[in-house]
């Protein structure tokens, strides 16, 4: 009951300079758009020789070259997004500013490089003026505090409060969103806004614990990668960045394991994969030939296994589009369904808090129990697919409605996305299940939630009936993700209900689980204390109402036996 869009791979452009150790300029775009789930290309600016104790020598081609490689790129792939990177000179910044005014990307952003991690200026003052004449091709520019300070032309911040003033300022000058980044601050914070032109406030804030590393090789590069590639699949910015960021905050966690270099290191792009590829199942799965018979070699036994269509398309997202795309470390993907890694600083934090009893009840069903288990009797389980096809029908329908609602085009079209492949995902999964079996009558329980949600999003408008959806993104997902943990202990080969387990657990759900709950938090930004109230009211009832549909079937299951 959790849906989530389904985005092609975007096509994203790096134009850059080159680091022959991998961590920085355009190497560490190319990884940060795999890493989020799109297919990079590279332009590059500037030959440079350097590795993670600074630069040795800067070699720029001959402009020729570089409209050369322009020209190639646009003459045969449609891009949706651009990234760009180090320029270097006046005639490289002019002649990639006439290229983005030619070739307008649906996505662009200018990481605007100018100052060196040391703090010296990297630019002539004439690149630095030519370099501001094309910041309102972006669409989003990612300066760090020193690059700041130059395009607001003010002292260094010292303060958040200062930083976001600058951040304002350079977002009216150039017409252009602005991502106010604090990592350059003293202390332990380290907090991010996204500020927009013709607004005094940030239209989202983010905040973080600094990540104990020296290995910090490319951060700047690798997020507005990240961020250029998860909006061109997504189309919101608010949420890209909060995306981005918290793969970047997974992926310096785990840069210490690299071993790359006697200086200050890169980041573990690849952090959220690592330990998928080494699985014989996932392999199998998302790598064999035979559509019908993947097999899969359990290292228990040595004995060759058949992975479903459905495993294999799970599996696959898993690593590849799904985990990578939307979610950062498997980690926080889990975090983002149980809490952020700053609590209590978001509405639907309160949310869930509150939600707490309830999800103890979930719990320790035995539906739930014995789903996670595998002792589940099948009949039970089909009598469960059944409900809830005929409950998929009525949510696909209150999405639409929200879709209908929505306040933004991004959010509208998140949600409408979300309608469609409720329809196409997850319902054909259940009739997969059922052998195209007609749906029995509904229960009073499936009826009274479909008829409490299709009023919640028909009736009282968006704010409330956003957070009444969220508990069916959100429980499924926490659910998935702890009886999958569970399953996994014990060995998910040969599990009955693996599919389900892994299709709820999936990357991509929790993503959806994160879009959905952004979506909410806004809309509790804007709203009085008593819409907010009434989205707490909404949000509980719906939690109630999952707990009674869980329980509907072990219920069933003992009337028939008595």
């Amino acid at each position: 009951m959790n849906p989530t869009p389904s985005v092609p791979a975007p096509r994203v452009l790096s134009i850059a300079g080159t680091d022959p150790t991998g961590g920085a300029g355009h190497a560490a775009d190319l990884k940060s758009i795999a890493a989020m789930g799109g297919f990079g290309l590279s332009v590059v600016t500037a030959v440079v020789a350097q590795n993670t104790q600074g630069v040795v020598a800067v070699h720029t081609p001959p402009v020729s070259v570089l409209q050369a490689q322009l020209d190639a790129v646009a003459q045969d792939v449609e891009l949706d997004a651009v990234k760009v990177g180090m320029l270097g000179s006046v005639d490289v910044i002019e002649t990639v500013g006439a290229w983005l005014a030619a070739h307008r990307a649906p996505v662009v952003v200018i990481d605007p490089v100018m100052v060196a991690t040391a703090g010296g200026r990297l630019l002539a003052s004439d690149a630095e003026d030519a370099l501001r004449g094309i910041l309102h091709h972006a669409d989003l520019i990612t300066p760090n505090l020193p690059e700041l300070a130059v395009l607001a032309e003010r002292p260094v911040a010292t303060t958040w409060d200062e930083a976001l003033e600058q951040g304002r300022a350079v977002a009216e000058t150039f017409g252009t969103r602005v991502l106010v980044k604090g990592g350059h601050l003293s202390g332990e914070s380290t907090p991010d806004a996204l500020v927009v032109p013709g607004q005094t406030e940030p239209v989202a804030q983010y905040s973080g614990t600094r990540v104990a590393t020296r290995n910090t090789h490319g951060t700047g590069c690798s997020l507005s990668s990240a961020v250029a590639t998860v909006v061109a699949r997504t189309g919101d910015w608010a949420q890209g960045i909060d995306t981005a960021r918290r793969w970047l905050r997974g992926a310096l966690r785990a840069a210490d394991s690299l071993h790359v270099g006697h200086g200050n290191g890169p980041v573990h792009h690849f952090h959220h994969v690592q330990d998928l590829v080494t699985d014989p199942a996932f392999v199998a799965a998302a790598c064999g030939e035979d559509d019908d018979a993947a097999p899969a070699v359990s290292p228990a036994d040595g004995a060759v296994h058949t992975a479903s269509p459905a495993q294999r398309a799970v599996a696959a997202g898993h690593a590849l589009q799904a985990a990578a795309g939307d979610v950062s470390a498997r980690g926080d993907a889990a975090a983002s369904c149980g809490g952020t890694e700053d609590p209590g600083t978001r509405f639907t934090d309160e949310l869930w808090e509150a939600s707490a009893p309830i999800r103890e009840q979930i719990a320790v069903l035995p539906f739930v129990v014995g789903l996670g288990d595998g002792t589940l009797e099948r009949d039970e389980f089909e009598r469960y697919l059944d409900q809830d096809m005929q409950y998929l029908d009525a949510y696909s329908r209150a999405l639409a409605l929200l879709a209908a609602a929505a306040p933004e085009e991004s959010t509208r079209e998140f949600f409408a996305r979300a309608a469609a492949a409720v329809v196409t995902g997850e319902s054909a999964l259940h009739r997969a299940r059922l052998d195209g079996r007609a749906p029995q009558q509904p229960s009073g329980t499936t009826s009274a939630y479909a008829d409490f949600l299709l009023a919640r999003t028909g009736q009282d408008g968006f704010a409330v009936g956003a957070a009444a959806v969220l508990p069916c993104y959100w429980l499924y997902a926490h659910v998935g993700a702890e009886l999958t943990e569970r399953a996994r202990r014990t060995g998910l080969q040969g599990h009955p209900f693996a599919d389900w387990l892994e299709t709820y657990d999936d990357p991509q759900f929790h993503a959806a689980t994160e879009v959905a709950r952004a979506a909410v938090d806004r809309a509790a930004e804007q709203a009085d204390t008593a819409t907010r109230e009434a989205m707490r009211r909404a949000f509980l009832r719906a939690c109630h109402l999952e707990l009674e549909f869980f329980a509907q079937t072990s219920a069933a299951t003992a009337r028939q036996e008595g």
